[in-house]
């Protein structure tokens, strides 16, 4: 029984955080698209290795390239939601955010027929400033959330929060299953071992070694990619040198290190990880106050409860 999720993040190169002072919404439109070549790439690669994934599909994305999310979906991936503008939802506040999952909730329903019950926040943008969200996300009709990375950075994150897979208790009477990216720990330090950068900077040898070490100690993992970090043909923007570091750094070395865990380790959809977590007696039940808090279920005296 796998508890490894693989997970996509449906978008373009040109919609990461890091390009937004470089390339307005206005722009999008204009820009080469690149999502399908690589995309084709990632499917067949899964398909290969035999392991189905979670693509949270960006809502800008599903109406431009509908026929792209019905062939995911067609070829067994599960059909998840990463927004439509792909906006940090700190920044937006409650009443845009829940204009843009309703967009982009029905972008992807009109694209392949499936309504999606996962998120995932562009730039893992649910953080203390925006907890409220997942009481929205459980409105709108979504059953689980990976949107909280439990490290320090100057984008996302909140480092105390559980390491592990919960169900929360919201304040709206609510609950919703809240799948962290994966860390390692190691002494006093937690390394981020969930993808995307961290796989292309981490040296091969030493994230394939943390994930193993997860997995021998049978706790679940979630890996991530974006399309664009298996393209290193995509067109170049003229950034600075931190921007150009994170963004174009190793693209040329992701695809190949991604077909080494596949085929080392096993992976299934985000959701189906959940379930087989929750069918377990796995997923500890832990109650959200106050609405800012911080939250930790290692230490029951700080802002998690037992629900």
């Amino acid at each position: 029984m796998t508890l490894n999720a693989l997970t996509i993040d449906l978008e373009e190169y040109f919609h990461v955080s890091n390009f937004e002072a470089l390339i307005d919404r206005s722009r999008w439109e204009s820009m080469t698209p690149r999502v399908e070549w690589a995309s084709q790439r990632l499917l067949d690669a899964f398909d290969a290795a035999g392991h189905r994934a979670t693509f949270f599909v960006l809502g800008w994305v599903a109406e431009r390239h509908p026929a792209l999310v019905r062939e995911i979906a067609a070829r067994g991936h599960e059909i998840a939601c990463h927004g439509y503008r792909h906006q940090l939802v700190y920044e937006i506040g409650p009443e845009a955010f829940r204009e843009d999952l309703r967009r982009s909730k029905a972008a992807i329903e009109d694209a392949c027929g499936v309504t999606p019950r996962g998120y995932r926040a562009p730039s893992y943008s649910v953080t203390e400033r925006s907890l409220w969200a997942l009481d929205i996300l459980v409105e709108e009709g979504f059953d689980y959330d990976s949107s909280i990375f439990p490290i320090r950075h100057h984008r996302y994150g909140i480092p105390d929060f559980e390491k592990r897979p919960v169900r929360l208790a919201l304040p709206n009477g609510g609950s919703i299953r809240e799948f962290p990216m994966t860390t390692l720990q190691l002494g006093p330090v937690t390394i981020p071992l969930a993808g995307g950068a961290y796989l292309r900077f981490l040296p091969a040898a030493f994230f394939r070694w943390g994930i193993q070490r997860l997995v021998e100690a049978g706790e679940p993992t979630v890996l991530y990619l974006h399309p664009w970090e298996i393209d290193p043909h995509q067109p170049r923007q003229d950034v600075g040198w931190k921007v150009r570091i994170n963004h174009y750094r190793n693209l040329h070395r992701t695809e190949g290190r991604l077909r080494g865990l596949l085929e080392t380790f096993d992976f299934a959809p985000l959701a189906d990880v959940l379930a087989r977590l929750e069918d377990a007696g796995r997923l500890p039940a832990c109650a959200l106050a106050p609405a800012d808090a911080v939250l930790n279920t290692a230490d029951p005296t700080r802002d998690l409860a037992a629900a």
